[in-house]
């Protein structure tokens, strides 16, 4: 008996639930050229009473139903390998869209191979879930997906009512230090929830080894204080496209983190920013700041990479918070070894302090998480 032929035949653990009184559905589209795939992703979800799913199986019947809704859908599920326009491609067909610029989109595959799941991110994927499904995580994560789309639509109307008062709004809006301002336009950076769902994706395949590095910005405080809003978001902006045109070539996956930390996801050793590239990337970073006639240049400096042996996804998100922190600890110890420096020791001796700081602590935090091992 086939699953539409018996609705009752939910997967464990799913079984309906009654929505809340008067809270909204959330529209889903799920697209997969396997008909048994739609069946049971309809039958699960339905199920539980929070969503409402549409099914298209190939990615032009999913643009044909996105060109007819009446509203927009509020989340799309995409299996990747699909005939003629795979999961990938239609994935930048929707954000192309001004409707679905944010709209959550979760790819579904069996596939695991970095590709891929590069791939899929770099096109606007928020986040990826492995074929068989455990259905348990799916409602996690579209449950997840919904809280983005809900944070994203109180942003919208704040914007929207800003927007009438002021247009300039947006350029001049007051941002904090640690706001992690998202950068959307610049290649291969990804948003802060979308970075964290890459990472924790590395750390299920458990193929490869990934490394992370941190960049962060010499002074950012002194600076986020000195320059207006306006000038301090442009010259995050171009900091993050120096970063993003440095790593062109070994394609790392970038985030900004706020605090005027950047954090770099490497794969393979030949692909890790070190130390040594601190001096072309900040003459890179100058050259491109001086083009657009800054009144300040930027320097960043460049933590050691960390291994990331993951085997949980849990320890994915430590060791990005703990990367972020070690930095301001690396910077304490860093300082003493100046001060050291000008009461007699040698120049080598000072950078080679620093880049000591930074290992010890950063592998110090790294030994705290059972689930993380150094290289």
């Amino acid at each position: 008996m086939s699953l539409t032929d018996d609705m009752s035949a939910q997967p464990p653990g799913l079984r309906s639930r009654r929505p809340r009184r008067n809270a909204p559905k959330m529209r889903v589209l799920a697209v997969d050229d396997d008909q048994s795939i739609l069946a049971l992703l309809q039958t699960a979800l339905s199920a539980l009473g929070q969503f409402e799913v549409s099914i298209a199986d190939s990615g032009e019947e999913a643009l044909r139903q996105i060109e007819r809704a009446e509203k927009p859908f509020d989340c799309f599920l995409l299996d990747i390998q699909m005939p003629n326009m795979n999961g990938i491609e239609l994935c930048r067909a929707i954000r192309a869209r001004r409707a679905h610029h944010k709209t959550p989109i979760l790819m579904l595959t069996a596939m695991s191979e970095r590709k891929y799941i590069d791939e899929s991110f770099v096109a606007g994927a928020t986040d990826y879930v492995t074929k068989p499904f455990d259905f348990f995580e799916l409602r996690s994560r579209l449950s997840a997906a919904q809280r983005i789309l809900q944070e994203h639509a109180r942003a919208s109307d704040s914007v929207e009512v800003a927007r009438k008062l002021k247009q300039e709004l947006d350029a001049n809006l007051k941002i904090a230090l640690d706001d992690p301002v998202g950068m959307p336009d610049i290649d291969r950076m990804l948003g802060h929830a979308e970075f964290e769902n890459y990472v924790m994706q590395l750390g299920q395949t458990k193929r490869f080894t990934s490394f992370v590095v941190a960049v962060r910005i010499v002074d950012a405080a002194r600076h986020h204080a000195a320059l207006s809003n306006a000038d301090f978001r442009e010259a995050l902006q171009e900091t993050g496209r120096a970063l993003s045109k440095f790593t062109r070539k070994t394609e790392n996956m970038l985030s900004y983190r706020g605090n005027g930390v950047f954090l770099c996801i490497c794969q393979g050793r030949g692909s890790v920013l070190t130390g040594e590239m601190r001096e072309p990337l900040n003459r890179m970073l100058a050259t491109m700041m001086a083009s657009r006639r800054f009144d300040v240049t930027f320097e960043v400096e460049i933590s050691p990479p960390v291994s990331l042996r993951l085997t949980t996804r849990s320890g994915a998100l430590f060791s990005l918070s703990k990367a972020t922190s070690a930095l301001d600890e690396a910077q304490d110890l860093s300082s003493s070894a100046r001060r050291l420096t000008r009461s007699g020791r040698a120049p080598e001796d000072s950078q080679r302090n620093d880049r000591l700081a930074y290992e010890a602590v950063l592998k110090d935090l790294l030994d705290e998480e059972p689930s993380l091992n150094r290289y």
